[in-house]
């Protein structure tokens, strides 16, 4: 039997469109039972709900959540992004509880876009980096500081891939029968 862990993510949502009150957004993902969430209102038309949340696997604990939320949110809410996929120095760096230029004076995965970096690659070299050389001393890493973040990486990129890839309905966040994505895939140019 799988044991639970503890995963830490962000679901980024793509409000309908007019005005929405923040207040009112922050109560229905409290009301949805994510009370310890941090919810950012900061950018026009999109609300980001960053938690923590515990269960069998990565995938299934994001997509349970996004539900639950997209359920609460107002009518016409679709899930856009979920965090952490691609990263920053600057990200990793807070997670690991180091500044940027520690992260800068070691070897780092090649980025993927404007600074950016794939989680999945940037945990494989700070593990490896994590290894203290012949005669040299162990990086100060907090890995246990970021291993709820890092462990929910994997599953959001796959989450957002399935989004990309219009097998996830991103206003249900239900797996779009095959038939039906094939018949997209013929119209999508």
């Amino acid at each position: 039997m799988p044991m639970t862990e503890e995963f830490e993510f962000e679901l980024v949502f793509a409000l309908p469109d007019g005005k929405h009150d923040a207040f009112a957004l922050s109560d229905a993902v409290f009301e949805a039972g994510f009370e310890d969430a941090l919810v950012g209102t900061g950018v026009a038309g999109l609300l980001g709900v960053e938690l923590e949340a515990e269960g069998d696997d990565a995938e299934s604990v994001i997509l349970d959540a996004a539900r639950v939320l997209i359920k609460a949110l107002p009518a016409g809410t679709t899930l856009r992004e979920v965090r952490p996929d691609l990263v920053s120095l600057a990200d990793v760096a807070e997670k690991l509880e180091v500044k940027r230029q520690a992260l800068q004076q070691r070897k780092m995965p090649l980025p993927v876009s404007g600074g950016l970096y794939r989680i999945d690659e940037m945990v494989a070299v700070l593990m490896e980096a994590s290894k203290p050389d012949q005669g040299r001393r162990r990086p100060r890493f907090n890995m246990i500081a970021a291993s709820k973040w890092f462990r929910a990486g994997r599953a959001a990129r796959r989450v957002n891939a399935q989004l990309t890839m219009q097998e996830l309905d991103p206003a249900t966040i239900e797996r779009k029968p095959r038939k039906k994505r094939e018949e997209l895939a013929h119209i999508q140019p």
